[in-house]
């Protein structure tokens, strides 16, 4: 795109005109005028036939003083009169209007004094003068007013409406007018600070993507090799891996218009308007081709069709079948990339996947360590970092952390230095971030010193075991102060990423699970609830090993795994089990018979490391937080 087409693409906010200089908003706003000046021509014209109706509506009527009045009635000259309020009406008859002189006026009205009320009255029936009485009316402009405000209001609210709805309708926006047309939101590469070098620790991602740009640059370079551009690539990954970061580096590293919408904009209540917004995005993305376009959470719009409770041919099946038909529209010459984005790949049609769409997928992982390193480099780039922090045993601690995790970190250990009034953050600020964002922050105390004891040799029975086993994960510290909803924590860090698991670390990984109940039982003879969630993660993962990994020798090497799928896709339903009741039942027994032979085997290690247990608990009861130096210490001492 040359720089004339780039300095063309304006706000929304701002002028646009084409080519030939022709201002759509401007021409908006000189027939927004001239409605305004009609509605208030049409206003004052209503205004005026009410005062036209009012005035010529009232008989000839003329004003006499109230002392003639009272003659007048004394003389005969009146027959009726309504009173209201202090203002008298009435009317003469014939002899009275011929002598009074009074010309064409058949009425007259008068006012009366304040202290004029009973005699009045009095003297009007000893003359025989009809008495009507009125409640007081309005003037003219009141009555007006009261009877045409509502409808000038409601003129001038459908006005406003209409002229709102036009506004947007050419804006793209909402409206009736606009409900069909694309929310993306369309990015420039001035508008956009990513760049690939801020995506940190996504190395092939980062090469696949690259080749898309590349490819969007100088498309003559690979279609000269006979090279054809991707419709479709998918991204795939936990939450926080980088996708949607990545995608925003392709905005701002490919030199073309960058089309970004969330797949829930596509939905709204009203049928086809899904549709009708994913064939404008692509019309807008084929006028500006070459183009890129991001549909993020794709999983929201394409899940499996003809699956779960309800029916099949809902909204959102008919935003799905268009996406579908849109990728198969592609010319060749048409130089349209498709970047999509979800961490669920398993819900999403297989429509979506087959070549021709979405048929390059990149997978985003958790990142590595080196790739940890890499990412908290480039967040802790522009922090003031102590002489203290070392940033590769800060992600050589963090495993398991995403990308997003990793930002968070840094940002909390800011947070706490700024709390802490210190010029600069240090090592401390670090640990106490990842300590929060992994055990959870730490809340006022609340137990009492009996509870606190048993907790201190609950987490001592979890550190002990964590010591002595030689296939369990190392120790980092253990802890009594309670932590967002434990009571303790024993926190275990392995040395290195773990991508196979043998059996000899998963039985010593329950072991440790075993070890704060076996303590409980061992020291005071009972057991406590606080063990609930270490017996259901024990529980889970024994039967991992032996019904999905074959690590049992009456279950052999054969895999009964339970199902996986989620009740809205509909397939669990129509799937019968894959083994009978007898294997099941077998598999319960031997989840059974292998967490008792763990248990059993940790208990008697507790048994006989029982002076080192009572140590570490003492120790953890006096000091409440013990790192691993300190657990070795004490250890080596008992």
């Amino acid at each position: 795109m040359s720089q004339e087409d780039q300095s063309s693409e304006q706000r929304p906010s701002q002028s646009r005109k084409d080519a030939k200089g022709w201002d759509p908003n401007a021409d908006f706003r000189k027939n927004l005028g001239r409605q305004w000046m009609v509605f208030f021509w049409i206003s004052l014209g209503i205004l005026l036939l009410f005062y036209y109706l009012d005035t010529t509506r009232q008989p000839q009527h003329t004003e006499i003083a109230y002392s003639q009045f009272l003659d007048a009635v004394v003389s005969g000259y009146v027959d009726e009169v309504t009173l209201r309020g202090q203002d008298i009406e009435g009317s003469f008859n014939a002899q009275g209007a011929t002598d009074l002189d009074v010309g064409d006026a058949e009425t007259f009205e008068t006012t009366r004094p304040d202290v004029e009320s009973q005699r009045l009255l009095d003297r009007l029936e000893a003359n025989d003068v009809t008495i009507n009485a009125r409640p007081i009316d309005p003037p003219w402009w009141q009555r007006v007013l009261v009877g045409a405000l509502p409808w000038i209001l409601m003129l001038g609210l459908l006005f406003w409406f209409w002229g709102r709805m036009q506004q947007k309708a050419m804006s793209g926006g909402g409206g009736p007018f606009g409900l069909g047309r694309s929310k993306a939101k369309k990015v420039q590469r001035e508008d956009s600070s990513i760049r690939m070098q801020d995506v940190a620790g996504s190395d092939n991602a980062k090469q696949e993507v690259a080749e898309v740009v590349d490819f969007l640059k100088s498309p003559e370079r690979f279609r000269e090799l006979g090279a054809k551009i991707p419709r479709g690539v998918l991204m795939m990954g936990p939450p926080g891996t980088g996708k949607t970061l990545l995608a925003r580096a392709v905005a701002g590293e490919a030199d073309v218009p960058f089309f970004s919408i969330s797949g829930s904009e596509f939905i709204e209540m009203f049928v086809g308007v899904g549709a009708s917004r994913v064939r404008d995005m692509f019309k807008q993305a084929r006028e500006e081709a070459p183009a890129v376009i991001f549909i993020d959470e794709l999983d929201s719009i394409g899940r499996a069709r003809g699956t779960g409770m309800g029916g099949g041919h809902d909204e959102r099946e008919q935003t799905l079948n268009q996406i579908l038909s849109e990728m198969d529209g592609f010319s060749e010459e048409e130089a349209v990339v498709v970047l999509a984005a979800t961490n669920r790949p398993d819900v999403l049609d297989q429509a979506l996947l087959r070549p021709g769409r979405f048929d390059r997928k990149i997978t985003l992982e958790r990142p590595h360590r080196e790739a940890r390193l890499a990412i908290l480099k480039v967040h802790t780039q522009h922090k003031p970092l102590a002489d203290d922090v070392d940033l590769e045993r800060l992600a050589e601690v963090t495993i398991g952390f995403s990308g997003a995790e990793l930002a968070n970190l840094a940002n909390e250990a800011a947070l706490l230095a700024g709390r802490r009034d210190l010029q600069s953050i240090d090592w401390h600020c670090f640990t106490d971030a990842r300590d929060r964002l992994l055990l959870g922050e730490m809340r006022e105390s609340g137990i009492s010193e009996e509870e606190r004891h048993i907790v201190a040799y609950h987490e001592s029975g979890h550190a002990l075991l964590a010591h002595l086993l030689p296939h369990a994960d190392p120790l980092e510290k253990v802890t009594v102060i309670p932590r967002g909803q434990a009571l303790g924590v024993t926190a275990q860090v392995p040395e290195e990423e773990r991508y196979n698991f043998n059996e000899s670390y998963l039985k010593d990984r329950i072991a440790v699970m075993f070890g704060g109940r076996l303590a409980e039982s061992i020291v005071f003879g009972e057991v406590s609830n606080g063990a609930e969630n270490d017996l259901q993660q024990a529980t889970q993962l024994a039967r991992r090993m032996i019904a999905h990994w074959g690590m049992n020798q009456r279950i052999g090497p054969a895999a009964f795994p339970q199902s996986q799928e989620h009740v809205f896709l509909g397939k669990e339903m129509g799937q019968g089990r894959e083994h009978s009741e007898a294997t099941a039942a077998m598999i319960d027994d031997e989840i059974r018979a292998m967490l008792g032979d763990i248990e059993q085997q940790a208990r008697e290690l507790l048994e006989r490391h029982r002076d080192k247990l009572d140590a570490l608990a003492g120790e953890l009861e006096k000091r409440e937080t013990l790192e691993v130096e300190d657990i070795r210490r004490i250890l080596d001492g008992a």
